[in-house]
């Protein structure tokens, strides 16, 4: 695996209401190396669409503001850079493909027009080489007639062909860094499945490390190497994806491989999670997953676990659960509930 070349230490976004500030990301630390895919995994509202956006520099202000930590990339700390900075490297050296590419591309101006501008950009090429180049990564993503297609509007495109527009568009500038948010979600199964084997084949022949956040297991366990699983703006378990998936430690993590349809096996109700994604801020002590977890004792309600390692391989898990304290209380309140 090659360097590191996206480092988040202690990230902090909130966002500022008339109740106060609510923080969405929450101190949060992980990294990408070179080349690698990594999944964020989580329920809707736990702060996984939100590190994108700070990572990229997107975050709506107001109401939203990194308020703590770093994004460390290319040696140099995004949160701090000028907006003239920033914007040569977004969409340059770090890409975003969002969920819903009707909203992402605008119905006014047709594919190529889209395309062209933003090569042209960021390489200060002419039109006729930057058009160039817009045909030789179309044709790169799997998109027949190119040349034509330059020429058409959004409506004119399926879904999946417009999501490979997106895509197109994200690596037209060779970026050492894509971030994916939730891009096969409106997706048929089949076309699904074509986008990430084309994720997957332009990570390897370009070098490109992906960022995919994403709700569904099965696309993590089919591209990812590594995951992160995040709960209510917190990274509560990170590791390996086969380890993680044979073993996972966290509570959380255990209900979400739980809650995913096994067809081998016919049970009468698929298992959920009990309870709800607590509001942002809601939760001022103890484990944000306590008031859902099964497994619960008295210092889950009254501390807020650390990310604790839990073997050389890089599994961490935010759990009392799985430190020597945390183990004896666990076997008292078992023994106590039995």
């Amino acid at each position: 695996m090659g360097k590191t070349i996206i480092e988040i230490k202690g990230l902090k976004t909130s966002f500022f209401t008339d109740d106060g500030e609510i923080p969405a990301v929450d101190h949060i630390d992980f990294y990408i190396n070179e080349g690698e895919i990594v999944g964020i995994v989580g329920e809707s509202g736990c702060g996984k669409s939100v590190t994108s956006l700070s990572i990229m520099g997107l975050v709506p202000t107001p109401p939203g503001k990194i308020v703590g930590g770093e994004i460390r990339f290319n040696d140099e700390n995004l949160v701090n850079l000028s907006e003239t900075r920033m914007r040569r490297i977004r969409g340059n050296e770090i890409a975003m493909i969002f969920q819903e590419p009707m909203t992402s591309l605008n119905p006014l101006f047709t594919i190529g027009a889209q395309m062209i501008e933003g090569i042209r950009i960021h390489n200060k090429w002419d039109k006729k080489k930057a058009r160039v180049r817009a045909v030789e990564i179309m044709k790169k993503v799997g998109l027949p007639r190119a040349e034509e297609l330059l020429d058409n509007y959004p409506h004119q495109l399926s879904g999946g062909m417009r999501q490979r527009v997106m895509i197109a568009m994200a690596m037209a500038c060779n970026p050492k860094v894509l971030i994916a948010d939730e891009p096969t979600t409106a997706l048929d199964v089949t076309i699904q499945s074509q986008i990430l084997k084309l994720m997957k084949k332009l990570n390897e022949e370009m070098n490109t490390a992906i960022m995919l956040i994403t709700h569904d297991l099965g696309v993590v366990a089919q591209i990812c190497e590594r995951v992160i699983v995040m709960y209510a703006g917190k990274i509560v378990e990170e590791g390996e994806v086969q380890r993680i998936f044979k073993n996972p430690k966290h509570p959380y993590t255990e209900g979400l491989i739980k809650s995913v349809p096994d067809i081998r096996k016919k049970n009468e109700r698929l298992y959920s999670i009990p309870g709800n994604v607590p509001r942002p801020g809601s939760i001022k002590k103890g484990c944000r997953f306590a008031e859902r977890c099964e497994h619960a004792f008295d210092r889950c309600f009254a501390d807020d676990p650390n990310l604790y390692q839990v073997d050389g391989s890089g599994h961490k898990v935010r759990c009392f659960l799985h430190v020597g304290e945390g183990e004896v209380e666990r076997d008292r309140a078992f023994t106590s509930s039995e």
